[in-house]
């Protein structure tokens, strides 16, 4: 059901994180959400820190914003991505453990930036069945609307990447214990859905990583994950807006292939996800799969990645216009929509580097919307009236 999208062509998000503000230094940890919120400097400090994440993208004129995650800790890399769900899901055990990661080609040596990556997965254990628990989505998509007028994205990590993350003395394997956090995750989703949430965001199915890695577990091939998938977000669609997010990885900002992949070999795979809008990488890993994904992914719309979340360098508007006329050819731009190859916020990235990369992606979308003779979105963020600098004197 097409809710934050309906009525905007080439609308405007980001995936969904954003730099921690440096004074943020609340920390979440196991408790719940909402008994965090019953404590005044943690729940200050929230409300304020999503607050600037909003004000952040209003000023750079998106139109559909997020909470910037800002319930997740300052973990390296970003972990608390993947650690937050295990933390606060029901058959989990209370303490952490160091735990491998079981993805293949996820080894990195001593020396490399993502070695503290994988010694940072400190993880519970499962010890029983699992369930949705105190993950009290909907409670935090609520702090982030009702302090804004646009639309806001809830995205949440998918069950196989959860499953791979943990150690596990209750399920007799991994498919097993996926499907019951997919389980779990449903009954959750299906709240955040009912509490009015327009665009709900699942992140990094692993269907396009097979090619690279093998079948996932070395069990899941894509259609296997694709029912996973479409498991996860049962009965949603009736509800709210759904969105999939795939990219090639972005732990502390980092690459994780050596080589360019592509999304071609499945495509056919996440053709069949049942989801209104698909994510894909195209800033950082080049537009070479456009035609592609404009030929194969019918029915849904067709996010791109016009931000480079893994560089500091701010990206110019034209460049933006140029990705996104590239994109044009191939998808029609009641079906396009613009946003950030992948969040921000996994450590490694400032807040001012931020801002001005959206800033950018608005401007360079604005250049095209006025070529198709589309209403351009105001970006308070380049209006030159409030310039500090000197004024230009005759």
């Amino acid at each position: 059901m097409y809710k934050a999208s309906a009525d905007i062509v080439l609308p405007t998000s980001i995936t969904g994180s954003l730099p921690r503000p440096h004074w943020y230094d609340a920390a979440l940890g196991s408790r719940s959400f909402l008994e965090a919120m019953m404590h005044a400097r943690y729940r200050e400090q929230y409300e304020d820190a999503v607050s600037v994440h909003l004000r952040a993208q209003e000023t750079a004129g998106l139109d559909i914003v997020t909470d910037g995650d800002a319930h997740f800790d300052d973990e390296v890399a970003g972990m608390s991505w993947q650690s937050y769900p295990p933390r606060h899901m029901t058959g989990f055990a209370p303490q952490g453990e160091m735990t491998a990661y079981h993805v293949a080609q996820a080894a990195h040596p001593r020396g490399h930036i993502l070695h503290d990556f994988l010694e940072a997965r400190v993880l519970p254990r499962i010890v029983g069945p699992v369930g949705r628990g105190n993950l009290q989505y909907a409670a935090m998509w609520k702090v982030a609307q009702r302090l804004t007028r646009k639309p806001v994205k809830f995205g949440t990590i998918l069950p196989e990447l959860i499953a791979a993350s943990v150690a596990d003395s209750y399920y007799k394997d991994p498919v097993e214990r996926s499907w019951a956090i997919s389980d779990a995750l449903n009954a959750e989703l299906t709240e955040l859905a009912e509490a009015g949430a327009p665009v709900i965001q699942l992140e990094e199915p692993q269907i396009h990583m097979v090619p690279a890695r093998g079948k996932t577990f070395g069990k899941l091939d894509t259609k296997d994950l694709a029912r996973l998938f479409n498991n996860t977000v049962k009965g949603l669609r009736a509800k709210t807006e759904i969105w999939c997010h795939t990219c090639w990885g972005n732990p502390a900002q980092q690459r994780i292939f050596k080589e360019v992949q592509s999304y071609r070999p499945t495509l056919e795979a996440l053709n069949t996800l049942e989801c209104d809008a698909i994510t894909f990488e195209t800033c950082s890993s080049g537009p070479g799969d456009l035609e592609a994904i404009g030929r194969i992914i019918t029915g849904k719309k067709i996010v791109i990645g016009v931000i480079d979340h893994h560089t500091l360098q701010v990206e110019r508007p034209e460049q933006v216009a140029s990705l996104i006329r590239e994109a044009l050819k191939h998808i029609p731009p009641e079906r396009l929509v613009i946003s950030s190859d992948c969040g921000m916020g996994r450590e490694g990235m400032s807040r001012r580097h931020a801002q001005y990369k959206m800033a950018a992606m608005v401007l360079g979308t604005n250049l095209v919307r006025r070529e198709l003779g589309l209403p351009e979105a105001d970006c308070l963020a380049a209006d030159p009236r409030y310039s500090l600098a000197a004024a230009k004197r005759d």
